[in-house]
């Protein structure tokens, strides 16, 4: 946690920000290189803070903090469930304002796991440290790149929709399981998997977002 506060500190910028906000939406996520537990999507939620300097030009940026809930569906030849997923992201994105109504967005994010449970309809998982003690097998942080649009129909109203694609591992190298451990539960695929978020999100910002002189 120490770390998450060091990077939200060094990543904030050091100036006066012009604009900030409030933005929530739903989240359409998924994990990558899973077909041997036939995953599918699964629907979450992301709220948050969002924080921005003022532009000088069509070039500007766009801090955000955000609390986003994430997963992925399973099943196999004899289990089905959902992996749920907590994070607090932390995205960082340069914004090219193509008109005051219409906004371009690229750039990165560091997300930290907070929580992960599953609901799975295999009771027989129960008292598997894999499962009792599963929290220890994810990588807690995570990075990626994203992009998206932005539109602001009326002053102060925005709408959005991003997509984030992680170049970090959810789960750690199972290679070689944990000494008494046993298998990893059926919702852990054997192979490198990442997570994939489509969002979609509405939001409410304030203050001034050009600082260009009359």
């Amino acid at each position: 946690m120490k770390k998450m506060i060091f990077s939200i500190l060094l990543v904030l910028p050091c100036c006066v920000f012009a604009q900030f906000g409030v933005k929530a939406g739903m989240n359409f996520a998924n994990v990558t290189k899973t077909s041997e537990i036939n995953n599918s999507s699964q629907s979450g939620f992301n709220i948050g803070l969002l924080l921005a300097p003022a532009a000088k030009g069509i070039i500007g940026s766009r801090t955000e903090l955000v609390y986003s809930k994430q997963g992925y569906d399973y099943k196999t030849s004899t289990n089905t469930g959902n992996v749920n997923l907590h994070y607090i992201m932390l995205p960082q994105y340069m914004t090219i304002n193509i008109t005051k109504f219409f906004q371009i967005q690229l750039g990165g994010q560091m997300g930290y796991l907070i929580n992960a449970n599953v609901d799975s309809s295999n009771t027989t998982s129960t008292g598997n440290p894999m499962v009792d003690q599963m929290m220890s097998y994810y990588n807690r942080f995570d990075f990626g790149y994203g992009g998206g649009i932005e539109i602001h129909p009326v002053s102060g109203l925005l709408i959005g929709a991003r997509l984030n694609i992680s170049l970090t591992s959810l789960y750690k190298d199972f290679a070689t399981p944990p000494s008494g451990s046993g298998e990893p539960p059926s919702f852990i695929p054997k192979v490198d998997v990442k997570n994939n978020l489509f969002q979609i999100f509405a939001g409410w910002t304030f203050g001034k977002k050009s600082s260009k002189k009359k």
